[in-house]
């Protein structure tokens, strides 16, 4: 940056501000920053493309980042504007998340760029478009990872002075920029973590109902699996800049190990998230062992009342049929008989008890210790 001042310009009106306020940074559209071939660098805020490209004149090389509300709608007339061709950019806008194009003179690639919220995972469109001694990247308003590059771009340039080929500068520039969107990514990475930890306390709580948490748990290893998309497709842009022998790029091995060095970097977070996805399998077989559990217990349960109820049932059975048969008209029972009703009853129940214990024990359905559960 220039001092510690930051220039915004709207039409034809130049604001200069603070570096460390970047609210009406974030209000604008457009940033280029070039380097010239003297060595000094200069960089504009604008929503007008024509301002860049009056900066661009004077670069040896330049960069420029454009934020677009509508990507669909947004981006084609940017990159038209700035002189990149229909066919490069026909053939751009048609990858999702990631593609690789060389026309030789021209260049495009497309980078998955991931925003997570909780565990809704979105991977959206990061371009980038390479020509001469241009380098423009154009993503959406809710890819907000540019800013920090923007912030020390001059000092970037600066570094690039020192470098003599233009190819060279390029595929630096390029290295970084593929850099601060793996390092945007790999930071949601860690929240996706942090919603996970905070997913394990409910786990341990034995009053979380675990309807809601086997359900949080599908939707976190669903987005680990949008996650580690994002990660490969990035991966295969990647190994296609290594081995696509771009003629805007560099050949020198020094710089194109930078590329290496990236690849290593997103395959280790690939790991790292692969292992976590390896956790939450190993959380979900908790949940199912925990309902097979319950449900186990509950059977247990249900299995002794049934038991004990036909216990009971048949204790209570057998002298309710025998006061029944008694009290019928066929006999006429008087007081006297009580003598031998009541112990005929207390006998026929004791028997009845005794013997529907056996049967009930016998066909397994009293367990050896009952308060085990």
């Amino acid at each position: 940056m220039n001092g510690a001042k930051r220039v915004i310009k709207k039409g034809n009106i130049k604001i200069i501000v603070p570096s460390e306020n970047l609210v009406l940074a974030l209000e604008e559209r457009g940033f280029c920053v070039i380097l010239k071939p003297t060595g000094e660098t200069a960089h504009i805020e604008s929503r007008e493309l024509s301002d860049f490209q009056e900066l661009i004149k004077s670069a040896s090389v330049a960069w420029i980042d454009y934020i677009v509300d509508d990507f669909e709608k947004g981006a084609h007339p940017i990159c038209r504007e700035l002189g990149f061709s229909e066919q490069l950019v026909k053939i751009i806008l048609k990858c999702p998340t990631s593609g690789y194009e060389d026309l030789e003179k021209e260049m495009g690639l497309a980078l998955p760029a991931i925003v997570v919220k909780e565990f809704d995972v979105q991977v959206n469109p990061l371009i980038i478009l390479i020509r001469d001694n241009l380098i423009v990247t154009i993503h959406t308003t809710e890819v907000r990872r540019f800013f920090r590059l923007r912030r020390y771009a001059e000092t970037l340039m600066k570094k690039m002075h020192k470098v003599k080929l233009r190819n060279d500068k390029i595929t630096l520039i390029l290295t970084r920029i593929i850099d601060e969107n793996n390092t945007r990514n790999f930071d949601h990475l860690k929240d996706i973590e942090e919603n996970g930890d905070k997913l394990s306390e409910r786990l341990v709580n034995p009053k979380s109902p675990r309807s809601e948490i086997g359900k949080d748990i599908h939707e976190m290893k669903h987005a680990l699996i949008i996650y580690l998309n994002g990660l490969w497709a990035t991966i295969d842009v990647l190994n296609s800049l290594r081995y696509g022998d771009a003629e805007l790029l560099t050949n020198d091995p020094k710089i194109v190990n930078k590329l290496n060095g990236l690849v290593s970097e997103v395959n280790s977070h690939i790991n790292l998230a692969e292992h976590l996805s390896d956790v939450l399998a190993s959380g979900l077989e908790v949940v199912q062992s925990i309902y097979n559990n319950q449900l186990q217990i509950l059977n247990n349960r249900l299995a002794l009342l049934v038991a004990y109820l036909t216990i009971i049932g048949t204790a209570l059975l057998v002298p309710n049929t025998i006061a029944t048969v008694v009290g019928s008209p066929m006999f006429e029972f008087t007081p006297k008989d009580l003598s031998w009703y009541i112990p005929l009853l207390i006998t026929a129940t004791l028997v009845a008890t005794v013997l529907a214990w056996g049967f009930v024990k016998k066909m397994g359905l009293l367990p050896d210790r009952p308060d085990s559960g």
